[in-house]
């Protein structure tokens, strides 16, 4: 199929009117972090700024990143999951969730939603697929339940399990929003055999300087965001089976190599449940 120049002129102006490059994106940030090259100077600054803050954040992003290639690997190998339901999706770098799940079961299929300009206007990275599996890309936002699932049919069979890949978004839902109840209504459509995939950033007395870059971030970055306590990031596993070893730092999420010595705990905590 041939592109039209003149559409696909109009898309790329709508995609720039839309990124703002004044003021730092956590997206870009944790792009910059990953050291990845989709950033700005605004976010460069803004990164190095929180890491001086808090000198270990950057091992969160690594942190998370590697803790979804392990659950996809897991549900992949271990669970027999073919389809993934990745909202919130990031800009697309080594190891995106379809590269990990089509490498071991090419017939598996993914749908990625983020609502960011910047990560739409990179979608075709996401959109790579095996001849037997497929990928699909919604620019939506995670509130949006029913129109996400609306398009994730067209491309998932939602009567089979999927795996619900939340890492690192609800964080942008503030308390005044039920986070919770979105989870919950996303999990409800899903089929028995299902996962919950889920990591957030926490609070905790026990790294105050966490707290601090939040604080910063809060006063200069968008989108906002709201910590949670390790406790109230277990909430949003509440009535599923969760995996062992439980809601934990995603560094300590099931490390390779196991007899390994235990890795640094950061604060991002990531867990992953099956919907019986």
């Amino acid at each position: 199929m041939t592109e039209n120049p003149a559409a696909t002129d109009g898309v790329a102006e709508t995609l720039r009117e839309r990124i703002n490059t004044s003021q730092p994106h956590t997206a870009r940030i944790w792009n910059y972090w990953l050291g990845g090259k989709d950033n700005y100077e605004v976010d460069r600054a803004a990164g190095d700024q929180i890491r001086q803050l808090h000198p270990g954040i950057g091992d969160y992003a690594r942190a998370d990143r590697l803790f979804l290639g392990r659950a996809v690997r897991h549900l992949v190998e271990e669970a027999g999951i073919r389809q993934f339901l990745d909202i919130g999706t990031g800009l697309p770098t080594a190891d995106n969730t379809h590269e990990v799940a089509q490498r071991l079961a090419p017939e598996s299929r993914i749908v990625y939603v983020d609502n960011d300009p910047l990560v739409l206007a990179h979608a075709r990275a996401l959109l790579t697929s095996t001849p037997e599996g497929r990928t699909d890309y919604l620019d939506e936002d995670l509130r949006n339940v029913d129109t996400i699932l609306e398009h994730a049919a067209k491309t998932l069979d939602l009567s089979q399990p999927v795996a619900l890949v939340l890492l690192g978004v609800v964080i942008f839902i503030g308390d005044d929003e039920d986070p919770y109840a979105l989870v919950r209504q996303l999990m409800d459509r899903l089929p028995s055999g299902s996962y919950l995939v889920l990591s957030h950033t926490i609070t905790s007395p026990a790294m105050p300087d966490v707290d601090e870059a939040v604080r910063f971030w809060n006063e200069h970055g968008t989108p906002k965001l709201t910590q949670r306590t390790p406790e109230a990031v277990a909430r949003f596993f509440d009535g599923y089976e969760l995996l062992e070893p439980g809601v934990v730092s995603c560094s300590r999420w099931r490390p390779e190599p196991v007899d390994g010595p235990e890795p640094e705990e950061v604060a991002m905590f990531g867990g992953v449940a099956l919907k019986r």
